[in-house]
This record gives C-alpha cells, structure tokens and sequence, in this order.
C-alpha cells in the first residue's frame, strides 16, 4: 500500500505547553499542520469508590508517590474529603520531578520529603531504611505493575496500596470522522481508544506512526500497519523518527 502525502497529522497527546515543541518546528519545515487531541484521558476515582477501599488517609504517616497524576489525584481526593495533612507527613517520591510537583500543594522546606536520585524507587533504599517504621500509603492507577510493591514487600515496608485514578479511552464527538494522513500514538489504550471510538476505521493509505514497543504490538494486534517507530537507534524521540518518515514521504511524493 503506497502511503499517501502527508499533510495533516493527529498526534494523540495533549497540545504542548510551550510553542518550543519539536513538533512546531516539523510543522513549520515540512509545511504539514499538526493537531494535538489525546484519545486517552485520567480520571480520578469517585469518593464511593476510594471510601469502598476502607483506607483512612490519616492513620499513614508516610506517601509514595510515583507520579504527578498520583499527586494531583491523591490531593484531589483529599480536597473532596476535607482531609488535612498533617505537616509532620513525609513524602518518598520516585523521582525530583514528582518531589518538585509537591510544591503545588504543600510548603516545601517545611516538609520531610525524599526522593530517587535514578528515578526509580531503589533510589529511595536509604530513606526506607531510615524511616522503616512508618505506615506507608502508595497512590497506584487502576492498571499498574508490580515493580514497586515487589520492592517495599522485599524490604518489609508497612504500606497499603490505594487505587486512586485510571486511564480511560477520551470521547470524541459523534459522527466526527478522522480526516488525517497521519495518526500517532504513545500506548496500547490509545489504539484500544481508536478501536472503539472509530469501529469502521480502515487505515488504507493513511500512515501510522507509534512510540514504544507494547504501543506497536498494539498495532500490529489490531491488524493496522505501523509506518514509523520510535525509538529506534537513530532515532531515539518520536518527533526524530516523524522528521525521517516525512522526509522520505514528501521525496517520494515529489
């Protein structure tokens, strides 16, 4: 199947913050427009459903956060509940970035907060060591792996794990149709979107283009045709392999 010129790509996440994105600059060389509208969206867990897990936030004395998500929606949670932290809370954060995001909510300086210097939560063996007797509460999404909790029951950690978001497929407006030459996707739920939003898609001579490996497996499983990968040796971003793919695609169509 020969891929038609691309001109117009739908790239499934949220429209980039700042207009430095690598994708403007695409747009810009290429002559192509690009649109942002993600097909998967996180939402918080309902009051009903957090109260049916039992847990009392106010009995932990210790947070792990893996995520911002996880911080958004743990804060969310205790907005809704009119729960106040307590100053004396610390925090184990699997990352600086997730430690800095606190900042949106707490005091920082004021706060016991520790985080990974590798970005995982190994990073954090120390802190747990030193703090060992503390009652920890880990904010998990719905669909999770178990890397985490293999490492705290390895280390005899006190903690419960609370189910507190999950990620669901957007909505798109009935009837609306997908009138792109490209769509690209960073995980499996966005195709698994696609197929239920889109039953009658056909890709034809519409390209396809993915990051990460579980993502292409994805679409493959859903008997689509993957035009572009990332990460791939020369191309370790998905904005390095669309540049490639869209200078092939334009000589060709030259």
């Amino acid at each position: 199947m020969n891929i038609r010129k691309v001109k117009k790509i739908l790239i499934s996440q949220p429209r980039p913050s700042s207009e430095k994105s690598p994708y403007f600059d695409i747009a810009e060389k290429f002559h192509v427009e690009v649109h942002f509208y993600p097909f998967i969206k996180v939402e918080r867990v309902s009051i009903k459903e957090f109260r049916q897990q039992r847990i009392n936030i106010l009995d932990f004395t210790a947070i792990i956060f893996t995520a911002r998500t996880a911080v958004d929606k743990f804060f969310s949670i205790c907005e809704e509940l009119k729960v106040v932290i307590p100053e004396t809370m610390k925090y184990f954060c699997t990352s600086e970035t997730v430690a800095l995001y606190l900042q949106k909510y707490i005091v920082y300086r004021k706060r016991k907060i520790f985080f990974s210097q590798t970005g995982k939560i190994d990073g954090l063996n120390s802190a747990f060591t030193k703090h060992a007797k503390e009652k920890f509460l880990f904010p998990v999404p719905e669909e999770h792996n178990d890397e985490v909790a293999h490492f705290l029951d390895e280390k005899k950690i006190n903690y419960t794990k609370s189910v507190m978001y999950r990620t669901v497929s957007n909505d798109f407006e009935e009837g609306e149709k997908l009138d792109y030459d490209m769509i690209i996707f960073f995980s499996p739920l966005g195709i698994q979107s696609l197929t239920t939003n889109f039953p009658d898609f056909k890709q034809e001579d519409i390209a396809i283009g993915c990051f990460g490996t579980s993502t292409a497996k994805a679409v493959e499983e859903a008997g689509l045709r993957l035009d572009c990968e990332a990460p791939q040796p020369d191309y370790p971003s998905m904005a390095a392999a669309l540049e490639a793919f869209l200078r092939e695609n334009h000589k060709n169509h030259n």
